[in-house]
């Protein structure tokens, strides 16, 4: 079964070359919550169609609405396991 989370990144980075907030960048919604981005999940849903009708609903309550491009997602195989390599802690100043 596949699942779409659904996020909305609230951005307060300064990562542009002239220091500027940085929205949308050539990958997409750009997130650096190292940098002050707060991230918050809407919510996981079945199709969609509901990503959509979520993101319609969300862009018109307040913090949403201030950053209407900025909801991002994707699909998700239910039950697959995700960080199957594990990872590296990379001490800050590295």
């Amino acid at each position: 079964m596949i699942v779409y989370p659904l996020w909305h990144v609230g951005h307060q980075n300064e990562a542009g070359d002239d220091g500027s907030t940085v929205h949308v960048d050539e990958s997409g919604v750009f997130c650096d919550e190292l940098d002050g981005d707060d991230v918050k999940l809407l919510g996981i849903y079945s199709t969609l169609e509901r990503v959509e009708e979520r993101v319609r609903q969300a862009r018109l309550l307040p913090g949403f609405r201030d950053e209407p491009e900025c909801f991002y997602f994707d699909a998700y195989e239910l039950d697959e396991n995700g960080w199957t390599e594990g990872f590296v802690r990379v001490p800050p100043g590295e």
